[in-house]
């Protein structure tokens, strides 16, 4: 299956790997802490969807 990549979101994922505090937020949304933020089906944390 061809799955299309947009570099602008690859480097935003990539990121947000390095900062700190995204870092402390993913672990809320993992441990069901954190409502208005959600990790789409590539990875990007998004909040309320956008």
């Amino acid at each position: 299956m061809l799955k299309l990549t947009n570099p602008f979101l690859e480097e935003i994922k990539e990121c947000q790997k390095r900062d700190q505090k995204l870092v402390e937020k993913l672990m809320l949304i993992k441990e069901g802490k954190e409502s208005d933020f959600e990790v789409d089906e590539s990875g990007v944390i998004r909040y309320r969807g956008r």
